[in-house]
C-alpha cells in the first residue's frame, strides 16, 4: 500500500466515524468510533485551526448522553493536552467511570483545581487524584484535611507526592492510630521529625524495628519507647538524624504536644545539640530565636538567666544548664575540629565532672550512653582493624 492510499485510508476511516456519531442510535458503535476519531485527532500533526475544530469535537463528544460514550472519550484522552481544560473540569464531575481516568492522568488539572476537586469530589475522585504520578504541596495539603484515609494512605505510600511538615502530621493527626498509615509512612525515603518522633511512640513492635532501620533510629532508640522512657528515644532520634535533623521543627513539635521537658532539653543539651536548646528556649519563652540567641551566647550568665528564666524552667537546674552552655563553649573553642561523635563523647565526660548535682536520672543516661558510645568506637575499631590481620 502506498503512503497516499494510507492517508486516503485514514481519511475515509475518519469519515465513516464521524458519521456513525451523528447517525447512529447505538451507543457501543459511537463509543468505538470516538475511540477511534480521538486517537486520529490525538496522534495527528494538527494545525491550530485544526485543533480548534477538533476541540470542539471532542466538546460535542463530552456532551453524550451514553455514559459508555463519555469513557471512551474520558479513557483516550486522559493523558492528552488535546482535551480543553473546560471540559476535563466537566469529565471530572461526571460519573466515576469517566472521572477517574482524567482525575488519575490528565496533566490539564491545576494544583488548585485537584485541591479543590478533593475538597468536594468524594471519597472515589479523591483516590483517583491521590494516585497521580506526582502531588505537589497543595495537593496533599488538601488530602491530609479533606481525603478518606484510603486516599491518604495512597498518597503518603508514594515519594513523589510531597507533603509539608503540617500536612503530614495533619495526617497523624487524623490517622494517627492506622497501622496501615504507620507502614506506610515508615517506608517513605524521608519523613519530617516531627512525625519520626511521634511514629515511635505508637507503631507495633515490628513496625518500630522498619523505623529504626528505615529512617536511622537506634535500636536504643526503639528499646526505650517500649519501655517508656521517651526522652531518651527522642534524644537518641536527634543523634541519628544527622544533617536531616531539624532542631525547631522537633522543639515545636514537642512544645504543642506538652512534652518539652527540661529533663528531654537538659539532655539534649549535654549530648551537643546546641541549636535544639536554644529553639526550645524561643518555643518556651515566646521569645524569637534570634534573640534567645544571643542571650545565650553573646549575653553572659545574665543573659542565659533571663531568657532561662522567661521560659519557665527550674529555678534549682540553673547551675546545671549554665554549667553545659559553658562546657560546650570551652569545647567548641578548643577542640571544635573534632567529628560530631567524639565531640559529643568529650562534652558528656566534661560536663559530668563538673555537675554532679544534676538529677540523677539524667545522669545515668549519660553514663549509660558513654559507655554505649566508647564500645561502639572500641568495636568499629577492632572491625576496622579486622581486613588488615587477614590479609597479613
Amino acid at each position: 500500500m502506498t503512503a497516499g492510499n494510507a492517508s486516503t485510508q485514514r481519511a475515509s476511516l475518519s469519515e465513516q466515524d464521524v458519521q456513525k456519531l451523528v447517525r447512529s442510535e447505538n451507543a457501543d458503535d459511537r463509543a468505538v468510533a470516538t475511540h477511534r476519531i480521538c486517537r486520529l485527532m490525538e496522534r495527528g500533526d494538527l494545525t491550530q485551526a485544526e485543533r480548534t475544530a477538533a476541540q470542539e469535537i471532542i466538546r460535542m463528544l463530552a456532551q453524550d448522553a451514553a455514559e459508555l460514550v463519555r469513557r471512551a472519550l474520558a479513557v483516550t484522552l486522559r493523558t492528552s493536552d488535546l482535551l480543553p481544560h473546560d471540559v476535563a473540569m466537566r469529565l471530572a464531575q461526571d460519573a466515576t467511570t469517566v472521572s477517574v481516568p482524567v482525575l488519575t492522568h490528565s496533566p490539564l488539572f491545576s494544583d488548585e483545581d485537584l485541591a479543590a476537586i478533593i475538597r468536594s469530589g468524594g471519597p472515589v475522585r479523591q483516590v483517583a487524584i491521590a494516585k497521580r504520578e506526582a502531588l505537589s504541596e497543595i495537593v496533599t495539603t488538601s488530602l491530609a484535611d479533606n481525603g478518606v484515609e484510603e486516599a491518604v494512605v495512597i498518597a503518603c505510600a508514594n515519594d513523589n507526592a510531597r507533603f509539608s511538615d503540617d500536612g503530614m502530621n495533619r495526617v497523624m493527626d487524623r490517622f494517627g492510630t492506622s497501622e496501615v498509615l504507620h507502614s506506610v509512612l515508615i517506608n517513605r525515603k524521608a519523613l519530617p521529625v516531627s512525625v519520626s518522633e511521634r511514629l515511635i511512640h505508637v507503631v507495633s513492635t515490628a513496625l518500630r524495628e522498619q523505623l529504626v532501620s528505615q529512617h536511622a533510629i537506634s535500636p536504643e532508640t526503639a528499646i526505650g519507647i517500649a519501655t517508656a522512657t521517651q526522652e531518651r528515644a527522642t534524644v537518641d532520634m536527634a543523634d541519628q538524624a544527622g544533617a536531616s535533623f531539624d532542631p525547631q521543627g522537633l522543639a515545636h513539635h514537642l512544645m504543642t504536644s506538652g512534652r518539652l521537658t527540661p529533663s528531654l532539653i537538659l539532655r539534649a543539651l549535654a549530648r551537643g545539640h546546641m541549636g535544639f536548646f536554644e529553639h526550645a528556649l524561643a518555643e518556651l519563652s515566646g521569645v524569637p530565636h534570634e534573640r534567645t540567641w544571643l542571650m545565650v551566647h553573646d549575653a553572659g550568665s545574665l543573659g542565659l538567666r533571663a531568657i532561662y528564666d522567661r521560659a519557665g524552667l527550674p529555678a534549682r537546674m540553673f547551675q546545671t544548664f549554665r554549667i553545659a552552655v559553658e562546657t560546650y563553649h570551652t569545647l567548641q573553642a578548643e577542640a571544635g575540629h573534632l567529628d560530631p561523635l567524639r565531640l559529643q563523647e568529650r562534652l558528656i565526660e566534661r560536663f559530668l565532672t563538673q555537675v554532679p548535682f544534676a538529677p540523677r536520672e539524667d545522669l545515668i543516661y549519660l553514663y549509660d550512653r558513654l559507655d554505649r558510645d566508647s564500645k561502639g568506637r572500641r568495636w568499629s575499631r577492632a572491625t576496622d582493624k579486622a581486613p588488615a590481620t587477614v590479609a597479613a
